[in-house]
């Protein structure tokens, strides 16, 4: 494993309890950063046996108010904000487009969609003030490809790679950069939300022909949040196994 160094540097990682973000944590912790996981679930936090210096909150990323909380906590008790991951997800029930529930399309979307704006509103002037940050928001292969029969997820995915776009130009002069991945699916628990066709569905697209590894994006994204990523930003990096066709 390639030794990123992250000495000195908070980080905070949004639905960190699990999944990609779990791993992710574990990796920012053996690079010597400081971690504050954000998850609303906290039995699942409880239960886990942390990283060093790590530490969780819970945060509900659909509340404006509760992340502008959350974000002064740890910038009292740490000092600084250097590095967000906005990851925190969920897949939403599988339907026709026709036949999606209303509730189900709005929860998908303030979750996968309004939740990065939420935390980059909050966090990004603390990082100007700073004259540093590095942003990473973990979108989708389905936010290029549109997949059937997740209609919402894919057009909040697409929405986050769009607004890594624009957040990234509008700090392109700053020593800030801001870059998200589309990973294509990993065999997490979002699978439980999955019906069986859709997981068959979406690996038959991958050309590797398997899923992604949770810490093979762990690894990607370590050396997008280190002070080396000094020139790239709202740029889009994938992790699909070969599936993406742009």
């Amino acid at each position: 494993m390639n030794q990123i160094d992250l000495s000195n540097r908070v980080a905070v990682i949004t639905g960190g309890a699990q999944g990609f973000g779990y791993s992710m944590a574990e990796r920012f912790s053996d690079s010597n950063a400081t971690v504050i996981i954000w998850d609303k679930d906290v039995d699942l936090m409880e239960s886990l046996s942390l990283p060093k210096n790590t530490h969780t909150m819970k945060v509900d990323v659909t509340s404006y108010k509760n992340i502008e909380k959350s974000a002064n906590d740890v910038l009292q008790k740490f000092h600084s904000i250097d590095i967000l991951v906005n990851n925190a997800g969920i897949a939403g029930p599988s339907f026709k487009s026709w036949d999606y529930p209303i509730d189900e399309w709005q929860k998908v979307i303030d979750i996968d969609l309004s939740g990065v704006f939420y935390c980059s509103k909050v966090i990004v002037p603390h990082m100007i003030k700073a004259n540093y940050g590095r942003i990473v928001n973990i979108a989708s292969i389905a936010g290029k490809e549109g997949n059937p029969n997740a209609m919402p997820y894919s057009a909040a995915k697409a929405g986050v790679i769009a607004l890594t776009k624009s957040l990234g130009k509008e700090l392109s002069d700053k020593n800030i950069s801001v870059n998200c991945v589309t990973p294509a699916a990993a065999k997490t628990k979002i699978f439980d939300q999955l019906s069986q066709e859709h997981i068959d569905y979406m690996l038959s697209k991958i050309p590797r022909g398997r899923f992604l590894k949770v810490d093979e994006l762990a690894s990607m994204v370590s050396w997008l949040v280190s002070e080396e990523n000094s020139y790239t930003t709202a740029a889009v990096f994938d992790l699909s196994g070969g599936r993406a066709t742009y």
